[in-house]
């Protein structure tokens, strides 16, 4: 969310930053309905100053025995002013509030220009792709030929885009989550936390994913919603608190379950495990100071990529261009690791820094370290570190034989009992 403020002082800079997103100017929208509120505010005000001069005279007109009615009568007519005023003034500062949630985050003078993801910029590679002896099969052919990955049985008790996995394929997607959560926590510093899954509105709101987004949410009929992404629920670790300056910056991580509808992805990855409505990720989050915030970007898209590397996954790294770019963002790194079966590389990451703008949506602060009485917003930071059923996939292409069985890579051998090889029938200990 913006700062009003700063938009009444800067309402070309606001449009500006719109245009950059390819979105409609809102300022003088936002600028009409905050000078419309401001001005009930201030004859509210107004109303209050005289309704108690006027309880004052019209104790000392009865004190010297005088017909005080008049001003009794004004009283009441003030007060009745007030009320109605007060419900006008309160619903056009719900309607500002709601008309500022609207607003896309303003991006940084660093993220590239351009109106889609073909202007995305290439910031680095690592590894090459690897050359096969036969053609590569995509992961939704290979986990049900091994008879460990059943998209068919899901279907029949959950509908399109799910999956069961099961046997060695089970126990490699929580190997796989396993090394993200040991690399994270004991290597890069973050602290493991185990989140609700269940959050009200205001979470969401508060991360931006309402009102914008809220028909990719699924929710239930008690008035919760299924988190999306554990950034929801590890972000809002920060809402309505001070957090001590000294403290920062917090590093947070977590393996959770999430949940989308993907109704803005209709038709799109309906085959496989790449866009299910229901999938595993392991979360970064980061708050901190707005001194650091852009150095602990690139602090977290290096973790994550750690994760690749470990596993000998190739990958690419891109700066999304101003009309790529998620709402709440101001500037965005995704991670795209090769898939040979697809014969191209797909996002197994993104790492954004939001600046203040989740911070002011849920009341985010931290006191500098020397200052007893200022508190300044934080800056919030998000990734995925990774999503670990991409992270199969890949694994399951990049690691594949020709007679259809995966390697397992040298990273994930602690963790799958020392197993080398899964192949059909193949059982882990």
């Amino acid at each position: 969310m913006h700062d009003l403020k700063w938009i009444r002082e800067n309402p070309d800079a606001l449009d500006a930053a719109l245009a950059r997103r390819g979105a409609a100017p809102m300022s003088a929208q936002v600028v009409d309905l905050d000078k419309r509120h401001r001005g009930m505010t201030t004859e509210l005000q107004a109303l209050q100053s005289r309704r108690n001069d006027v309880s004052k005279q019209i104790g000392q007109v009865k004190g010297k025995g005088g017909d005080a009615q008049p001003l009794m009568d004004e009283v009441a007519t003030i007060k009745d002013s007030m009320t109605a005023l007060e419900q006008d003034e309160k619903l056009l500062g719900e309607k500002v509030r709601a008309l500022l949630l609207t607003i896309p985050n303003v991006l940084d003078a660093a993220v590239p220009e351009g109106k889609d993801e073909t202007a995305n910029v290439e910031v680095r590679k690592w590894g090459a792709p690897a050359t096969f002896s036969f053609t590569p099969k995509e992961h939704s052919d290979l986990g049900p030929a091994l008879g460990l990955m059943d998209f068919d049985q899901a279907a029949v008790m959950s509908g399109a885009r799910f999956v069961v996995l099961k046997g060695a394929l089970a126990r490699m997607e929580r190997a796989i989550a396993q090394l993200m959560l040991d690399t994270h926590t004991t290597e890069n510093g973050y602290t493991e936390v185990n989140p609700p899954l269940l959050v009200r509105d205001v979470a969401l709101l508060g991360t931006g994913q309402l009102p914008k987004f809220g028909a990719d949410l699924f929710q239930t009929t008690a008035g919760h919603y299924l988190i999306p992404t554990a950034e929801v629920s590890l972000t809002n670790l920060a809402a309505e608190r001070i957090i001590d300056g000294n403290l920062l910056p917090q590093r947070l991580t977590a393996f959770t379950p999430c949940f989308r509808s993907e109704a803005g992805a209709a038709g799109k990855d309906t085959k496989g495990m790449i866009r299910n409505h229901q999938f595993e990720k392991v979360e970064l989050v980061s708050i901190t100071t707005p001194e650091d915030s852009a150095a602990e970007l690139d602090r977290m898209t290096k973790c994550a990529e750690g994760i690749l590397q470990k596993l000998e996954l190739p990958y690419r790294v891109v700066a999304l261009c101003s009309g790529d770019i998620g709402f709440g963002s101001n500037r965005t790194y995704d991670i795209e690791v090769w898939l040979p079966g697809h014969n191209t590389y797909r996002e197994i990451s993104s790492c954004s820094n939001t600046g203040d703008f989740q911070a002011r949506r849920m009341n985010a602060r931290f006191r500098p370290a020397g200052d007893t009485k200022g508190t300044r917003f934080v800056h919030t930071l998000n990734g995925s570190g990774l999503a670990v059923g991409r992270t199969l996939v890949a694994v399951l292409e990049n690691y594949q034989q020709q007679d259809g069985s995966i390697k397992v890579p040298a990273a994930l051998k602690p963790y799958m009992g020392g197993l080398e090889v899964i192949a059909a029938g193949t059982k882990v200990l």
